[in-house]
């Protein structure tokens, strides 16, 4: 469980060839990964995966065909939001993240307004219920509350310090983001539909 509080940015250095997949080198940047241990969960923008591997200020995870077919930003060499497993002693700053995205969004809009950015996403139109207006969702693992809901598009505004510790700050108009909904939506879709069924 993570709370969409980017705590680094890395850089996937390497992708090896698996079997089944990849194993991804990961740059730590300025996350201290002093206390990593192997099967330690790190969220890398928006994705959990497992450590099985450390060297120096790097770390390798594996990466399946599966999580490669339904994410972005982990198939080739660049940068990744990166963000510890919350300790349950944490403060949760952003909200209930799981790692598990639930769809890749597209960028409309990254407009200034002033040192501020006004960001427009689609929404896969399966997720799109889920996201309210001043609700929770999470971008590359960010932790953003909504502006606007129309449809399957919405808008964030994005302040300085976000833009500024995580990689959000490279998106344009055709960006592929990865989005996760709010865990209490679909919980309660979930609950209202067992009772309809009942």
């Amino acid at each position: 469980m993570f709370s969409g509080i980017v705590a680094a940015v890395g850089r996937i250095t390497e992708l090896t060839p698996r079997e089944v997949g990849y194993r991804l080198t990961v740059d730590a940047g300025k996350l201290d990964i002093s206390d990593l241990a192997i099967g330690d969960s790190i969220a890398h923008s928006g994705v959990c995966l497992t450590v099985v591997g450390k060297e120096d200020n790097c770390f390798m995870v594996d990466v399946s065909p599966e999580t490669l077919s339904c994410t972005v930003g982990l198939d080739a060499p660049g940068p990744v939001n990166l963000e510890k497993a919350l300790r349950l002693a944490d403060v949760i700053g952003g909200h209930l993240v799981s790692g598990h995205v639930d769809g890749v969004g597209e960028v409309l809009r990254f407009d200034a307004v002033g040192d501020n950015r006004l960001l427009e996403i689609r929404a896969p139109q399966d997720i799109a219920k889920y996201i309210a207006r001043k609700g929770s969702v999470a971008v590359d693992g960010t932790s953003l509350t909504t502006n606007e809901v129309k449809g399957t598009d919405f808008t964030i505004n994005l302040i300085p310090h976000t833009l500024e510790n995580t990689t959000l700050n490279r998106l344009q108009p055709g960006s592929k983001v990865n989005l996760e909904v709010d865990l209490i939506a679909r919980y309660c879709e979930r609950l209202l539909s067992a009772d309809r069924a009942a």
